[in-house]
């Protein structure tokens, strides 16, 4: 067996709230009953259960147990996954590891979180002693710098970065799971003028912590063959780097690890970028994506700017972006966001995208980004290429 022996056969997503006030594990027990009922899979026959981290859970070393616990699964294999955004996908490379290697058949990936709600992670030292103490207040100042620093070493040409903000809100439009609040239309002028966060940061650059879940039932191919799935999606090829250049004392903080992540991930699929019919970046900010097409080869470094002027993101477009709305206009579900984006690619793939539904459902590129270290990128690159059965 192979990685891409193995078979997503459902998915499921809760309904994505500014603030909930349901407990992490009834949003879990929703997505499992949801998985249940679509893909006529007992929940006996479920014997593993991978889990993305969560702040919600944060206080606890004993989270994929509790879990498992409170849903009421007797597993084989059992883990939690704690690279931060790049979790969902973590979880799902694995799943199709567990299965590989025989450690169990029918794999539950759930991402649930209410950080929103209930954050219990606790304070790092560092940050309180020796950056915070000095202004630099969490990811927007992380991601200041680094626009900064594009914006030097290439320039950087902002209404092209509010081209892709309009683009992910028009899709959280159609989303009905899309957090309310932000399910309103915008335009490259809203992006341009809304309220600056930390220099040049702005407002409609950044998500929006929220509660909800989602979760993927994985499989082995023949075993989904077996049960008569005719609609499944085929994890292709995977990628992921940690601690990207972390030896080198001065870094080019626009080279991130999705550069390694991603010709690994299209090495091991067989395909290439314009082979991509739907990209489902990891957006936590705007600038973000941008640099994630650089780095996966859409476009040559520093030529972000142009490549975004050129093209068209919507769901009708040249390469649809973030045909759910993303993180950033559906909303951040905690550490369990990332699972947002999967969810959408794998959705998209089975042709259940709706009004939002691409044309080209044979290959959806998905990502995840993990931890923002300071003076650096960010710490963990997860790239993951998706394919449909069909």
């Amino acid at each position: 067996m192979a990685f891409h022996d193995s078979a997503i056969i459902g998915y499921a997503e809760s309904k994505i709230v500014e603030k909930g006030d349901r407990d992490v594990c009834a949003l879990g027990g929703e997505i499992l009953g949801s998985l249940i009922k679509s893909t006529g899979v007992e929940k006996g026959a479920i014997d593993g259960l991978i889990l993305s981290s969560a702040m919600s859970g944060a206080g606890s070393v004993f989270w994929s147990q509790v879990v498992a616990d409170a849903l009421g699964l007797g597993l084989n294999f059992c883990q939690t996954v704690d690279i931060g955004g790049c979790s969902p996908l973590g979880a799902l490379a694995r799943a199709t590891m567990a299965i590989d290697a025989g450690l169990c058949e029918n794999v539950l990936c759930l991402y649930a979180d209410t950080q929103a709600s209930a954050d219990h992670r606790p304070s790092r030292p560092f940050r309180t002693e020796w950056t915070s103490a000095l202004g630099y207040l969490g990811p927007p100042a992380a991601f200041g710098l680094l626009t900064r620093r594009y914006e030097h070493q290439y320039g950087l040409d902002y209404a092209a970065l509010g081209k892709l903000a309009v683009a992910q809100r028009g899709h959280a439009v159609l989303n009905e799971n899309a957090c309310e609040k932000l399910r309103k239309a915008i335009t490259v002028d809203d992006y341009i003028n809304s309220r600056m966060i930390a220099d040049p940061i702005r407002l409609l650059d950044c998500v929006m912590v929220c509660d909800g879940a989602s979760g993927l039932l994985v499989t082995s191919r023949k075993n989904a063959e077996r049960k008569g799935f005719t609609k499944a999606v085929i994890p292709l090829g995977y990628g992921e780097r940690t601690n990207h250049r972390i030896n080198e004392a001065v870094v080019d903080v626009t080279d991130t690890g999705h550069r390694v992540a991603g010709e690994a991930a299209f090495k091991r699929a067989g395909i290439k970028p314009s082979d991509i019919g739907s990209f489902h970046p990891y957006d936590d900010f705007i600038i973000a994506m941008m640099l994630q097409m650089e780095m996966l080869g859409f476009c040559k470094p520093g030529q972000g700017s142009a490549y975004i002027r050129d093209n068209d993101f919507t769901h009708t477009g040249s390469l649809p972006l973030n045909t759910g709305g993303g993180q950033i206009s559906a909303g951040q579900a905690g550490l369990a966001g990332g699972g947002t984006n999967l969810i959408e690619g794998v959705r998209q793939l089975m042709g259940d995208g709706g009004k939002r539904q691409v044309a080209n459902k044979k290959h959806a590129l998905v990502t995840g980004i993990g931890g923002i270290p300071y003076g650096r990128n960010w710490t963990t690159s997860a790239v993951m290429i998706l394919s449909s059965n069909a």
